[in-house]
C-alpha cells in the first residue's frame, strides 16, 4: 500500500465550504472573499452562511441569534464540571470535558437537516458559555454566563470580563471569529469528521475535535508566537535574538509557514492590522514593535523557501490587547473553530460519508510458532 504520511495531499471529503489557493494566497467561505466577510459581516451571519450555504436576511439571522442565544444557559451539571476541575485546568480542556459533559443525555442525536438547524445554534451558544466559564475559573473568578446583546463578540467578552468591554473589542473580536471559522479539513476537523461518520453526537464529535486542537503542533502556534515577543523583550535585541536563536540555533520561527499556503496567509495581514488598532500603551506597542521587526528578517530569510508568516504570527497580539492571557489564544481559535467543525460534520454526513476506516501496512514478524513460558 502507498502510505501518505500526515494523510498529506489526500482528499477525505468534497466540499463547498471553504475554497484555498495555497499558492495565491486566497482564502474564502462559501465563495465569498474573507477580506469582504471579515469587514462587512457578523461572526453570526458567518456563521448562518456556513452551516446553511447562504448569506441570512434579517428575519434568518434574528431567529437564528435567538436560537445561538438561548444556548447561553449551560446546564447546571456542566457548571459543576468546570466548578470541579483544578484550577490550572488548560481552558481547552475545560472545552473538552465540559462539551463531553454535554454529550450526557444525546445518545439518541440523529444527524438530519432538521436536527442540525435545531442542535448547531445550541452548540454555539454553548461554545461561548464553556469558553467564558474557563476563562473565569482559570482567573479565580466566579462564573458568568453570556447575556444576549446586539452580537456574539459582545455577549462573549462580556461574560469574560468584569466593566465595561470597549466597542473596539467588540469589533477585533467579531473580526477573529470570522478569521477562524473554517480552514477546511486540518488535523481537528478531520478528528471530529471521523468521529461524527460513526454516527456519534455533535457534542461528543466537537469534544473530538478540541482533544486534537489541543496538540501544541496544531493549536499552539498562536500562544508559541506571541511567547517569542516576550522571551526577545525589547525592539533592540530582536537581530541578536534572531541570529542565535533561528539563524545559528536552528529553532523553528513560531508563527511561520504553513501546510498548504506558499505565500502570505491571506489573514494574517487583517489580524496584523488589528494588532495595530488595539496597541496603545507603551507595553503594547513594544511588543508590536518587536513582532514587526521579527517579521520582516522572518521573510528575508524564508520568502525563498516559501515559508511567510501565517495567521498565529499577530492574532495572540490582538487577543493580548483585548485582555486575554497567553494561555487563552487556543481556546479563543476553538471557540471560533466550533462553526466550521459542525459545517464540516453536517456536510459529510448529508454527502453520504462512510464511516471513516483506513488501512495500515503491516510491517512486523511473518508467522511465528508460540511457546510460552509454561511450556519451556
Amino acid at each position: 500500500m502507498e502510505i501518505s504520511n500526515g494523510l498529506e495531499d489526500v482528499c477525505i471529503k468534497n466540499t463547498a465550504l471553504t475554497f484555498i489557493d495555497g499558492e495565491k494566497g486566497v482564502l474564502r467561505y462559501r465563495g465569498y472573499g474573507i477580506k469582504d466577510l471579515v469587514e462587512k459581516c457578523s461572526y453570526e451571519e458567518v456563521s448562518f452562511l456556513m452551516l446553511f450555504g447562504e448569506l441570512p436576511d434579517r428575519k434568518e439571522l434574528a431567529q437564528f441569534t435567538s436560537d445561538i442565544q438561548k444556548g447561553y444557559a449551560l446546564p447546571e451539571f456542566t457548571r459543576r464540571v468546570i466548578s470541579s476541575l483544578p484550577d490550572d485546568s488548560d481552558a481547552l480542556s475545560v472545552f473538552e470535558t465540559a462539551f463531553a459533559s454535554l454529550s450526557c443525555g444525546e445518545d439518541g442525536f440523529v444527524w438530519s437537516r432538521e436536527n442540525i438547524a435545531r442542535k448547531a445554534p445550541e452548540a454555539l451558544g454553548r461554545a461561548s458559555a464553556v469558553v467564558a466559564a474557563a476563562f473565569r475559573h482559570m482567573v479565580d473568578k466566579e462564573m458568568k454566563m453570556p447575556v444576549p446583546t446586539d452580537s456574539y463578540a459582545g455577549s462573549f467578552l462580556n461574560a469574560c470580563f468584569d466593566g465595561d468591554v470597549s466597542r473596539q473589542s467588540v469589533t477585533v473580536m467579531n473580526r477573529a471569529l470570522v478569521l477562524y471559522a473554517d480552514h477546511e479539513v486540518p488535523a481537528s476537523t478531520t478528528a471530529a469528521i471521523v468521529s461524527c461518520s460513526t454516527l456519534s453526537d455533535m457534542y461528543s464529535s466537537i469534544a473530538a475535535a478540541v482533544a486534537a486542537l489541543k496538540g501544541p503542533l496544531h493549536g499552539g502556534a498562536a500562544e508559541a508566537a506571541y511567547a517569542q515577543f516576550e522571551d526577545i523583550g525589547s525592539p533592540e535585541n530582536v537581530d541578536s535574538w534572531f541570529q542565535k536563536n533561528v539563524v545559528e540555533g536552528r529553532r523553528r520561527l513560531m508563527g511561520f509557514g504553513h501546510r498548504v499556503y506558499r505565500t502570505y496567509d491571506p489573514r494574517m495581514a487583517i489580524f496584523k492590522s488589528m494588532a495595530r488598532e488595539l496597541s496603545t500603551s507603551a507595553e503594547e506597542k513594544r511588543t508590536l514593535e518587536i513582532a514587526e521587526k521579527l517579521e520582516k528578517l522572518g521573510v528575508e530569510r524564508f520568502s525563498p523557501k516559501q515559508i511567510f508568516p501565517n495567521t498565529d504570527f499577530y492574532s495572540g497580539t490582538a487577543f493580548k490587547c483585548i485582555g486575554f492571557p497567553i494561555h487563552m489564544f487556543t481556546a479563543l481559535f476553538a471557540l471560533s473553530r466550533t462553526v466550521g467543525w459542525i459545517a464540516h460534520m453536517s456536510e459529510y454526513i448529508e454527502n453520504g460519508g462512510r464511516i471513516m476506516r483506513p488501512r495500515a501496512n503491516y510491517t512486523g514478524h511473518g508467522p511465528r510458532v508460540l511457546q510460552s513460558a509454561s511450556q519451556k
